[in-house]
Order: C-alpha cells, then structure tokens, then sequence
C-alpha cells in the first residue's frame, strides 16, 4: 500500500438489478482508474470496489465518483464509501455472533450515506417477526431477515422508512468475500 493513499471500498446502489443499469466490471474498473484511482478492484456484479485514493475527504470523493459514473453509463449510480479501516471495525465487530446462520436467514449490513436520524430503538423487530435491525455501526445498519415466516419480506422498505433511500444494502457474505480482498 502507498502510505499516501487511503484505501476504500465503495458500494454503488442500484446497479446489475433485475437486468436495469447494467455496469460491466471491467468498464467500472477502467472508469475508477481513469479518475486516477489505484489498486481497483471490483467484486461480484453489484457494484463493490475497493481502491484507493490520495483524498480522505469522503464526501467529495462519493460525489465525484457518482458524477462520473453516471456521466460515463447514462444514469445515475449513488455511491457511498467507506475506508477499509472501517469495513474492518465491522468485521471485528461481528455483529452477527450468536445468531445461528440457517438457509432460511439472510444477513445484511446497510450503508448509509450520513448518520442515521432515526430514534430506532435497538434491536428493533418488525410486527411479524420477520425482520430484525440488530444495530448501527459506523453508520451501518446491521439485521436479519428470516424467509421462514414471509416468503414477501418489506425488508427494504422498512430500512428505507426509517434511513430514506439513499442507502444501500449488501449481504453478509459479500462483505466477508470484501474482506478476503482486502489489500491493504
């Protein structure tokens, strides 16, 4: 790593859904080098990057970085960053332990744009039970989903009530596969 660089990951919100605003990999990555970014690398189709930056301004980075990927694809790609020393405090966190993984559970980490302004108390359940927000760390929702009591959850549209919908949100697993790539 370049000590003069900071390493982020950056989530882009809404891309390679359902067959809509398709982003090929290889063209995001040439489009985050040609903005002089190093180290690009992309992780699955939905929109995962990890790079770096000589800037630690987060916020000028995620509006430039939008701006030029929706000038470069055609629509516009909301873009929330994170550095990679806070994917790590998430991961250290483990704010799932102790909750037994089944097929029929999902877990997710929602990245908001900004702090929360919610008073959603902690751990907070949807009325069916199929949903739990477990917590907020670095301005990330952490919760769970379980399909073995609905099989139509309004998981997002419980997060997008009470966060808005700027965020966005990724399963557990591919922040553990975020992790494997970490470079830095």
């Amino acid at each position: 790593m370049n000590s003069s660089k900071t390493p982020y990951a950056a989530f882009l919100r809404g891309i390679n859904v359902g067959g809509h605003h398709k982003v090929p990999m290889a063209d995001l990555r040439k489009e985050m080098e040609a903005m002089g970014f190093q180290n690009v690398v992309t992780l699955l189709n939905s929109g995962n990057i990890l790079f770096e930056a000589a800037s630690d301004d987060i916020v000028t980075l995620e509006q430039r970085i939008a701006a030029q990927l929706e000038k470069a694809f055609g629509f516009p790609i909301p873009t929330i960053l994170r550095k990679v020393e806070t994917i790590e405090k998430l991961l250290a966190a483990d704010p799932f332990d102790g909750i037994a993984l089944t097929k029929e559970l999902r877990f997710y980490v929602s990245f908001l744009p900004k702090a929360p302004e919610t008073d959603l108390p902690f751990p907070w359940q949807s009325e069916d039970g199929s949903f739990k927000v477990l917590t907020s760390i670095d301005h990330t929702i952490v919760s769970v989903l379980d399909l073995s009591v609905t099989k139509t959850p309004k998981a997002m549209e419980v997060l997008e009530k009470f966060y808005g919908k700027g965020i966005t949100t990724r399963n557990w697993n591919t922040i553990l596969r975020i992790e494997k790539k970490l470079f830095f």
